[in-house]
């Protein structure tokens, strides 16, 4: 099984570094990096210290619904490159362990679907997820602040 690791979408990094609004309507709070644990959703690497970036509300949902979280996550305030969707993201060695979990096409929680996963075991449980009939996707979040990373799928 292949897998693809869906970061921000061009169209949305685009439309928030022009000033658009965040999830929670509110315009992205500008900073500098510091360096360390940073890390964009657009391009999945960690800003760079001294680089600008931006917080913001983010809802990786195309509609509100009950499972539809929404949380603060970082952008670069520059442009850059969109992840290469079959790469493992640079993001993703950035800590120990990741909560992924499962949803359906509905894009409802499939429960049962979530746990906190070793780094170097991501890979092998979004596979054992993704085999499953009533999962179409996995999100990837922060273990310990539950912020989103991205979105796993079959290539």
């Amino acid at each position: 099984m292949s897998l693809r690791y869906i970061p921000m979408s061009d169209g949305d990094a685009e439309r928030l570094r022009d000033g658009g609004l965040d999830a929670y309507g509110n315009p992205p709070e500008r900073r500098v990096s510091d360096g360390d644990g940073v890390p964009c959703r657009h391009c999945l690497r960690n800003v760079d210290r001294g680089r600008p970036y931006l917080v913001l509300a983010y809802r990786p949902f195309a509609s509100v619904q009950a499972y539809a979280e929404t949380g603060p996550i970082f952008l670069h305030a520059d442009e850059c490159a969109a992840h290469d969707r079959h790469a493992l993201p640079p993001i993703l060695a950035s800590s120990k362990e990741y909560l992924l979990r499962g949803y359906g096409i509905d894009h409802r929680i499939v429960y049962g679907t979530g746990g906190v996963v070793a780094a170097d075991r991501l890979p092998e449980r979004a596979e054992e997820l993704l085999a499953r009939a009533d999962v179409a996707y996995v999100h990837v979040r922060s273990a310990k602040y539950n912020c989103y990373q991205c979105r796993i799928e079959i290539a």
